[in-house]
C-alpha cells in the first residue's frame, strides 16, 4: 500500500488566528501525524457572548493513538491559546523552545494539570525526530520572543513551515532571522512552503523595533507629566524599550495587567531583561512618582490604578 504525505489544517489556513496544522505521513493502516500549533482566534460581533474560538480537534482525537507529537512555533495565543483545552483528550508531548515553554507550563498551571512529563525543551535552532519528520527549528523575528519556522524533513521531501514572522534587522532582544539556514535550506531543496505572516500581500516593509525605540524615547523625552503606553503584552522587544527609555529620562517604571506581570516574568526566568530596573508596584503610593511611566497591557483589568 502506498505512503502517502499529508497536509491537514484543522485552522488558521486563510484566516489569522486559531492556528492549527497537522501533518501526517505513512499509508492507511499504519500512518503517524505531528501537530504544528494550537491557538484560538477572537470572536467578533457575528458570535455575540462569545470571547474566543478554538479549532475543532475531533479529527485527530480520534487519531490519538498515533499521534507523535505537538510542535509550538511561538507563544502567540493564535498559535498556543487552546492547548490546555485540547491537550487533555490527546495527552501526547508537547515541544517548544524556553520561552514559549514557560508560558505553556502557566497555562497549565491554571488548570491545575501537570504536564511536567510531556512538555519537552527544545534548544533554539536545534532540531527533533518524531516517527519519519526529522523537525528542524529555525530561529526568526517577530513581535515576540522566540520564533520559529520549522524545516519539516520526511521521506517525501522537505517541507517549510514559517510560522509567523517579520524580517527584523535590528530585533533588540533575541536573535536575528537565521540566514544562514534559511538559505541552506532552501539550496537543498523545498517542496511546499506553509508561510504565514500578517498583512504579508501589503507591499513594502515591516518597520524595525529599533525605529520604534527612537520614536518612543524622543516623544516621552518631551513629556514632562506622567506617561502612560499600552502594548500587548508579548511584544517583550516594545517592554525592554520601555524600560530603557524610562533608566534614558529619569523615570519609574510601573507594569498594570495580568498579562504583562506574566510575561515580564517568563522572559526573566529565561534570561531575558538582564539589565533592566525592578518596576514600581502600581498599587504602592509610597513609590509612585508624578512623572514615571505607565506600561499596560491593552484591556487590562487593572489599568485604574493608574488614573
Amino acid at each position: 500500500m502506498k505512503e502517502n504525505l499529508l497536509f491537514c489544517p484543522l485552522g488558521g489556513s486563510g484566516e489569522i488566528g486559531m492556528n492549527m496544522n497537522l501533518y501526517a505521513y505513512g499509508n492507511e493502516e499504519n500512518r503517524k501525524w505531528i501537530i504544528v500549533d494550537m491557538g484560538v482566534t477572537f470572536a467578533d460581533d457575528s458570535v455575540p457572548g462569545v470571547d474566543l474560538i478554538y479549532p475543532d480537534a475531533g479529527f485527530i482525537i480520534d487519531k490519538k493513538d498515533d499521534l507523535l507529537g505537538i510542535v509550538l512555533t511561538h507563544a502567540h495565543e493564535d498559535h498556543i491559546g487552546s492547548i490546555s483545552h485540547i491537550w487533555p483528550k490527546l495527552k501526547c508531548e508537547i515541544y517548544a523552545t524556553p520561552f514559549t515553554a514557560v508560558l505553556i507550563q502557566e497555562k497549565f498551571k491554571e488548570k491545575k494539570i501537570d504536564i511536567t512529563n510531556y512538555l519537552k525543551i527544545v534548544e533554539l535552532n536545534s532540531q527533533i525526530k518524531l516517527g519519519p519528520f526529522e523537525i528542524d527549528f529555525v530561529t526568526l523575528t517577530h513581535s515576540i520572543l522566540e520564533p520559529n519556522g520549522l524545516s519539516i524533513t520526511t521521506p517525501e521531501g522537505v517541507i517549510l513551515h514559517t510560522g509567523d514572522w517579520k524580517v527584523d534587522p535590528n530585533p533588540l532582544i533575541g536573535n536575528k532571522v537565521d540566514e544562514k539556514k534559511l538559505r541552506s535550506i532552501g539550496e537543498k531543496g523545498v517542496i511546499a512552503m506553509v508561510c504565514d505572516s500578517t498583512n504579508v500581500f501589503s507591499p513594502g516593509r515591516a518597520g524595525s523595533e529599533k525605529d520604534v525605540r527612537e520614536s518612543l524615547l524622543k516623544i516621552i523625552s518631551n513629556q514632562k507629566k506622567r506617561v502612560l503606553v499600552t502594548s500587548f503584552a508579548s511584544n517583550v522587544a516594545r517592554m525592554e524599550s520601555i524600560f530603557y527609555i524610562a533608566k534614558q529620562t529619569k523615570r519609574n517604571i510601573s507594569l498594570v495587567g495580568r498579562s504583562m506581570h506574566r510575561i515580564y516574568k517568563a522572559a526573566k526566568q529565561c534570561g531575558y531583561l538582564k539589565n533592566v530596573v525592578e518596576p514600581v508596584d502600581p498599587r504602592d503610593a509610597n513609590k509612585i512618582s508624578k512623572d514615571r511611566i505607565i506600561f499596560y497591557a491593552l484591556g487590562a483589568k487593572e489599568n485604574q490604578w493608574v488614573l
